[in-house]
């Protein structure tokens, strides 16, 4: 039998302060990789209502890729700030600082993939 449909609306759930930033975001993990499997490690759906952030922080050799899907922000990346909207796909590289604030006036929303070392990108 397959899985019930589930909305995003019923699963998202708040995290104060994520990595130090603004306010509270929602996030739900739709996807963990099993032990020993391939591919992404996580993919997850975050919600940023205006006036929140991910704060400014730093991975160790993963490489971290934010989709976003609707809304804008201004991204920051290993020195550099720059405006994000959607369609926007920005690859944090490993060991780099990046974090991600909506100053909008409506919700950002955006997936994230991370990928472990050794893992390889598509393209």
């Amino acid at each position: 039998m397959p899985e019930p449909v589930v909305n995003l609306r019923d699963l998202l759930a708040g995290k104060e302060r994520d990595h130090g930033g603004l306010g509270t975001i929602l996030a739900h993990r739709v996807f963990a990789r099993r032990p020993g499997g391939t591919g992404a490690d996580f993919i997850d759906l975050a919600v940023l209502p205006p006036g929140t952030s991910i704060g400014r922080h730093r991975h160790g050799a993963d490489r971290e890729t934010y989709v976003v899907l609707d809304g804008g922000g201004l991204m920051y990346r290993d020195g550099e700030e720059f405006r994000v909207g959607p369609g926007d796909v920005v690859v944090n590289d490993p060991h780099g600082e990046h974090g991600l604030l909506n100053d909008g006036e409506r919700d950002l929303r955006l997936l994230v993939f991370e990928e472990g070392p050794g893992e390889r990108r598509a393209g």
